[in-house]
């Protein structure tokens, strides 16, 4: 159908994107379960796969669909009041509960069971309001109708992605009997998450480069292990597929690549990489991107209270002596909503730029004051917040899986293209003297020393010079301020070394595609001199919805 409807594991308002390989799993065993005699050659083809490592994934970038709460009335409709009726559903809903809370191992188990579901029957009845027909009041026969019923919410988040299709790349090549098998179990399943997910799933031969790899990441997935069919066995001897069941899994963290897909290969600049989204709540999403750098800096302290010292050069951007690094480390953007038709130039959120040569000293460091942060936002009950002192405190949120927010996708930011401009200035490396004072001469030279310093900030992150610099102080695509009123930015450790970098918006095109996140200038630790890529306009409709 083109999209995937699943909700994820841990909040059911959120799309669950790609397909989780507990999940495709699960969905191979409802299958083989479903048949009459499940086959023998078939559970061996499962219990082998779940032997195996993690697969690689390739999924295509997806596009959420906004969640809205469906009322969905109730199927065992009376006709009788509603207070009658609402008392009725809570008492058989309170019944369920009581049935779900007896320990199936308990002697008496069947017993209570037995008679709480002959308490549920004796609720349902009806027959002794239908069968007084003519005395009967017309508006209790309201209660009938779906319109008029007790309604329970229901969500169905789903995602479209831009190629209907995914691929799980095990490693290890199935015997001719496995691989037989597997084929087979797999030409029989109908859905993967919801039933209105339809899939067609088949053996590929050509498996094509993979998006996600398991090992080193931030995007954790349900994996699978060994016992795995047997755990589900267990599970449903629990449920009954009518009694509140869980997933077994075990979380397999993913780093997520940018496929070439064939085409030819492109340069990765050292800021490359993952990036972490947080998300800003809707009253948080008020502060302009001049604050870049504020709000970087805020971010940036926050992880720093919540990691371990020593810090790791990696996460600190200093050397043990206290000079700065010359490796690339962790960065703390701010991600403005521009390029889009109705852009603004608001922050919708942050993010943390791991670049793709990161340390596992320094990315475990970082995770883990990350993950020191959440708890103690859990142990406070209160939601992860930046606080800016006078000027209040945005709560924001870790986004897992694709946001609504166009923005707050990571594709937004790092996949490739050969042009890219500027959604906050860049700090020029050296300062090209007076760009708007002086004679025709003396500016015309001042500008050529600004292209030329935005091209030594494109090798100083490893890429080759740019084929086309654009520079400019007004924006060059929408929602994105002018950099004359961005605040001035000043680097130094001490007051007689501070200098004040000269701000400038540019657009930059190379030779062949470039990576992202791609970050320029003096402040790209710090969020200035982000650069959005600039694709056809065929993007920029979707991009309108932020």
């Amino acid at each position: 159908m083109g999209r995937f409807v699943a909700a994820a594991h841990h909040d059911r308002g959120t799309a669950e994107w790609p397909p989780h390989p507990a999940r495709f799993f699960s969905a191979l065993v409802a299958t083989w379960a479903d048949a009459d005699e499940p086959d023998p050659g078939e559970r061996c083809a499962l219990e082998w796969l779940e032997a195996q490592s993690p697969p690689s994934i390739d999924a295509p970038e997806a596009t959420i669909r906004r969640v809205v709460s469906h009322f969905v009335p109730v199927n065992d409709a009376a006709v009788v009041f509603r207070s009658s009726y609402v008392n009725r559903y809570n008492k058989i809903e309170s019944l369920k509960e009581e049935i779900n809370s007896i320990d199936p191992v308990d002697a008496s188990a069947k017993r209570r069971i037995e008679r709480l579901n002959a308490n549920i029957r004796n609720q349902r009845k009806v027959s002794g309001i239908v069968s007084k027909a003519g005395r009967t009041k017309p508006e209790s026969a309201l209660e009938l109708f779906p319109d008029h019923r007790v309604k329970q919410e229901r969500l169905y988040p789903s995602v479209t992605p831009v190629e209907p299709r995914i691929t799980y790349i095990w490693d290890e090549k199935p015997p001719s009997h496995i691989k037989l098998a597997l084929d087979a179990l797999l030409s029989k399943v109908t859905r993967v998450g919801h039933s209105s997910s339809l899939v067609s799933c088949r053996l590929r031969p050509d498996p094509p480069t993979p998006t996600h790899t398991p090992g080193h990441g931030t995007a954790v997935l349900r994996g699978v292990r060994r016992g795995q069919l047997a755990a589900l066995e267990r599970e449903y001897k629990r449920h009954r597929a009518s009694r509140p069941r869980t997933l077994p899994f075990v979380p397999v963290r993913y780093q997520i690549r940018q496929p070439t897909q064939g085409k030819e290969p492109h340069l990765q600049p050292d800021t490359a990489g993952e990036v972490l989204i947080f998300e800003f709540a809707p009253k948080s999403r008020r502060v302009p991107s001049i604050r870049t750098a504020e709000l970087a800096t805020v971010l940036r302290a926050t992880a720093f209270h919540y990691a371990q010292d020593p810090l790791p050069e990696g996460l600190s951007g200093h050397r043990s002596d206290g000079s700065p690094s010359t490796k690339p480390h962790v960065g703390f953007l701010a991600l403005p909503w521009v390029g889009a038709t109705h852009a603004d130039g608001r922050i919708m959120g942050m993010a943390i730029s791991i670049p793709h040569t990161l340390d596992t000293q320094s990315r475990r460091a970082l995770l883990q004051a990350i993950g020191k942060w959440e708890e103690n936002a859990e142990e406070t009950n209160r939601p992860l917040a930046l606080v800016l002192g006078r000027a209040g405190r945005l709560e924001l949120k870790q986004v897992i899986g694709a946001s609504e927010l166009v923005t707050l996708r990571p594709w937004v930011w790092t996949k490739a293209a050969r042009r890219w401009v500027s959604a906050t200035p860049i700090a020029l490396p050296a300062h090209p003297g007076p760009l708007g004072k002086g004679t025709t001469s003396a500016r015309a030279k001042a500008w050529k020393r600004a292209e030329r310093a935005v091209a030594d900030a494109c090798r100083h992150v490893g890429l080759p010079e740019p084929a086309e610099i654009a520079l400019s102080f007004d924006p060059l695509i929408p929602g994105v301020r002018s950099a004359h009123r961005f605040p001035a930015f000043r680097q130094g450790n001490t007051p007689s070394r501070v200098v004040a970098r000269r701000l400038l918006h540019a657009s930059v095109a190379f030779e062949q595609p470039v990576e992202g996140p791609l970050v320029l200038g003096a402040g790209r630790y710090l969020g200035l001199g982000l650069m959005r890529p600039a694709h056809d306009e065929t993007q920029a409709n979707d991009e309108d919805s932020i």
